[in-house]
């Protein structure tokens, strides 16, 4: 049967049941030994040039390595995310790409969640000074009665807000393409770029990474943020200008942010972003939990199955 590489972290220790699918079915598993979620070209060359089918994670698939790939028939990408896929490269050379899409949103969605309640209570902080033997309690800010922000209202930015409601946040969202009936039934209000900006306490950024959101988040936009906002990022690094963010919390015009997902990743730990008192980070987790590694194994192990099979996967994206 076929060869399939597998580079998405972890697979071999949280998605057992997947691996067995693929065995089953009568494929040669290639695992990659990083705990980092993608490989570097020098070693996806080592093996393009034999696998059938690969289950990636932030490997960047370009022309240059669809082009030493003349086997490969399907590229399942652990997540959702395809910017680190060039899909019309993929379509040229005959290759089927799909994503988990919807496999990994109630993960992410409860750390945005997560990730505005530590910012507005002070938790890492408080935590990290007590545990140096410092009692300094800081006053913090409720969530009730603040207004949040959606910055794209597609299936995770619904799941925020459907986990906000019960905290009596008042809830905005702007999406380029508005779903107002699914916006009515979770209470929460469509409406323009503007008000978001001027009216957020907190803005929570959930849209794609594409050339018209590059940087949507930069100098510009933060000047018409509410002053003392927070900034909340479980999408793409690349939709925030880090550098005009940082400014802008040392600067007192954002009361602060957190942070999941960063242009450069593994993040240098000299990065200002790190250094910046006010900003609170975590390493591109929104996705890691048991459940959602064994949802997302199970979908991409089918579609490499089924693609593999002579037949059409679920999510194909480049028709």
């Amino acid at each position: 049967m076929g060869k399939v590489l597998i580079t998405a972290s972890h697979f071999q220790s949280l998605c057992a049941d997947a691996l067995n699918l693929l065995k089953e079915n009568g494929h040669e598993v290639i695992l990659g030994d990083s705990d980092i979620p993608y490989f570097s070209f020098e070693q996806l060359k080592q093996w393009a040039p034999v696998i059938d089918a690969a289950i990636i994670g932030m490997d960047l698939w370009d022309e240059k390595v669809f082009g030493i790939a003349p086997k490969l028939k399907v590229l399942a990408r652990f997540g959702v995310g395809t910017d680190n896929i060039d899909l019309q490269a993929a379509k040229k050379h005959g290759v089927k790409v799909v994503n988990a899409r919807g496999m990994n949103s109630n993960a992410v969605a409860e750390l945005a969640a997560a990730l505005i309640l530590n910012a507005l209570r002070n938790i890492p902080d408080l935590n990290r000074r007590l545990s140096g033997g410092e009692w300094a309690r800081r006053v913090g800010h409720e969530l009730k009665g603040k207004t949040v922000g959606l910055l794209g209202f597609g299936d995770i930015g619904g799941k925020v807000a459907k986990k906000l409601s019960g905290f009596e946040a008042r809830l905005l969202a702007y999406d380029p393409l508005p779903d107002f009936a699914k916006a009515e039934k979770l209470g929460v209000l469509m409406t323009d770029l503007d008000t978001i900006l001027l009216q957020s306490d907190i803005l929570s950024i959930h849209m794609p990474s594409i050339p018209s959101t590059y940087h949507i988040v930069n100098a510009e936009l933060i000047a018409k943020m509410k002053r003392g906002a927070y900034l909340v990022n479980t999408a793409r690094g690349a939709l925030v200008d880090t550098e005009a963010l940082c400014r802008a919390v040392k600067e007192g015009v954002l009361r602060g942010a957190a942070l999941d997902v960063y242009e450069k990743e593994p993040l240098p730990p000299d990065d200002p972003v790190l250094h910046t008192e006010g900003i609170l980070c975590t390493p591109h987790t929104g996705a890691e939990t048991a459940e959602t590694y064994k949802a997302i194994s199970m979908m991409t192990a089918q579609a490499v199955i089924d693609v593999l099979n002579g037949g059409n996967p679920q999510n194909w994206l480049n028709r």
